[in-house]
């Protein structure tokens, strides 16, 4: 069918057809149709939406992603007609009965995903089935090598190259700040993509963006780490295994991290920095994503099995996850702290401490240093100043400032204290519960937004003393936070009253 072109300026690969020309063509919302430029011989696929009155039958709405590959005018004529669903869907279907997918069947899918072939509810439909039909480690294999496979790469000619990961759930994690210089200081390369925050308050890359610029193209990240050794970058700007921004976007509303995807997600990025030695941050708690010891050991084996298809030596460090790291948790507050601790402070010592350990291990690995002393290493890299140098190279390369000083980064200026209700012990902290009150304050977009722990699980507290305080960029949003705080109730002290019950009296 012949169409006259409307331009339409929505970021999204789909058109616009009014339900009349939809019912001659043969398609229903949602379903696929081909256009073709008959000017240039260019054709492309897109979704389809439909109206009944935004625009006129003989008309097609083209929107501006679908018209980046189609290149057409206002008023031209289209030929438009139904297009073929994508093979992968019958993988997805297949998937969605519990059958196992081969090498091809998954490359094909995550060929579509990347293409942006599959709708958002068509990806969810694949998500959903491995989340319910766990993938087997073969399927994890053929899933991380065709994330890696679909992206861009990078290529290094001297090695190891280290990289470091944590599977997150616990607020305040800013290690990658502190390890990340420590193992460039040490002479080793380790080019970091990280994630900005999803359900967090601030990932690696939201910190990181408080000091520098971190959105780069793969071969600007590799130019980068051979001038300094490290860099520390948004992982979604630099088209290295892409499928996984898709997979994260659809994941998001379902709070769900199918174990399979997650290690696919994970040792994807890595292969394609061009890791040999990897080190797993694997936080074990209550109120973390892997609840107990078992568990964790049995993720590490996952993780250190598809490290060796893979051709990478991965070690896996168990660490205590049910309480943040250090005593901040927002992209300023968070940044500040680490600075701190770079600059030769000692506290908190939470932070170092997991900071130190982490680092030791890929030292170890590397052979910097023996076994046993890879902690110790890292001490005197950061205890030294050389940590500290290395990152302000890091910074300078990526753009920023690397003569900032961590009193120069600052807390929003609106701020609520929380005391303690009664003496005793700090006796819970809530990882979920903060992330949310943080993330109500304005964190991670508001990098002033957060929350500052005065007080840590164990501690002793008197009546009145300050527990926590929580700042915001915006005063309504500190209003916000605190009214959610009321009801989260995110750190528990010993003998404080949870919830009051009142007497029904009744009257005749």
């Amino acid at each position: 069918m012949k169409l006259s072109v409307k331009l339409i300026d929505i970021g999204t690969r789909e058109v616009l057809l009014n339900i009349g020309d939809a019912r001659n063509i043969g398609v229903l919302a949602g379903d696929r149709v081909q256009i073709l430029n008959q000017k240039t011989g260019v054709s492309t696929a897109a979704f389809v939406d439909t109206t009944t009155s935004l625009i006129p039958e003989g008309v097609v709405g083209i929107y501006r992603i679908t018209n980046e590959k189609l290149g057409v005018e206002d008023g031209i004529s289209v030929e438009v007609r139904i297009a073929e669903r994508p093979v992968s869907l019958q993988y997805i279907r297949k998937k969605m009965d519990g059958i196992r997918l081969t090498k091809e069947e998954t490359y094909e899918i995550v060929k579509d995903v990347v293409n942006e072939d599959l709708t958002p509810a068509e990806l969810t439909a694949y998500i959903t089935a491995c989340y319910i039909n766990s993938m087997d480690m073969d399927e994890v294999e053929h899933l991380t090598r065709a994330m890696v496979d679909t992206g861009e790469r990078l290529t290094f000619h001297t090695h190891p190259i280290v990289d470091k990961h944590s599977i997150g759930g616990v607020p305040g994690n800013k290690i990658s700040l502190l390890v990340v210089p420590i193992i460039a200081a040490s002479g080793l390369k380790i080019p970091k993509t990280s994630s900005r925050a999803i359900t967090g308050a601030g990932g690696t890359a939201d910190l990181m963006e408080v000091l520098a610029p971190v959105e780069f193209s793969a071969a600007e990240v590799q130019q980068m780490t051979l001038k300094v050794g490290g860099a520390i970058v948004w992982g979604g700007a630099t088209n290295i295994a892409p499928a996984d921004d898709y997979i994260i976007i659809q994941e998001y509303p379902f709070r769900i991290d199918a174990r399979g995807q997650m290690l696919a997600s994970v040792m994807a990025k890595k292969f394609a920095v061009g890791a040999d030695l990897v080190v797993i941050d694997i936080p074990i708690g209550e109120h973390a994503k892997v609840p107990n010891v078992q568990e964790g050991r049995k993720l590490a084996r996952e993780f250190i099995d598809i490290g060796e298809r893979l051709n990478m030596r991965v070690e896996c460090a168990l660490t205590y996850g049910d309480s943040p790291v250090g005593r901040s948790i927002g992209p300023n507050l968070e940044v500040s702290e680490a600075l701190r601790i770079l600059e030769g402070g000692d506290e908190p010592g939470s932070l170092l401490q997991k900071s130190i350990a982490i680092a030791g291990i890929a030292l170890e690995m590397s052979g910097k240093a023996a076994h046993g002393m890879g902690s110790k290493l890292a001490l005197d890299i950061i205890k030294s100043g050389d940590a500290l140098k290395k990152f302000k190279e890091i910074i300078a390369i990526q753009g920023g400032d690397p003569t900032v000083k961590a009193d120069d980064i600052v807390p929003g200026k609106y701020e609520f204290v929380v005391n303690a209700p009664a003496d005793g012990y700090v006796i819970e902290m809530n990882n979920q519960s903060l992330i949310s009150l943080a993330r109500s304050a304005g964190a991670p977009h508001d990098h002033g937004a957060g929350i500052l722990l005065h007080a840590k699980k164990g501690s002793r507290v008197e009546k009145g003393e300050p527990i926590f305080t929580i700042y915001a960029e915006r005063s309504w949003r500190l209003q916000s936070a605190v009214e959610d705080g009321r009801r989260l109730m995110p750190v528990l002290v010993e003998g404080m009253l949870l919830d009051r019950v009142p007497h029904e009296s009744k009257w005749e």
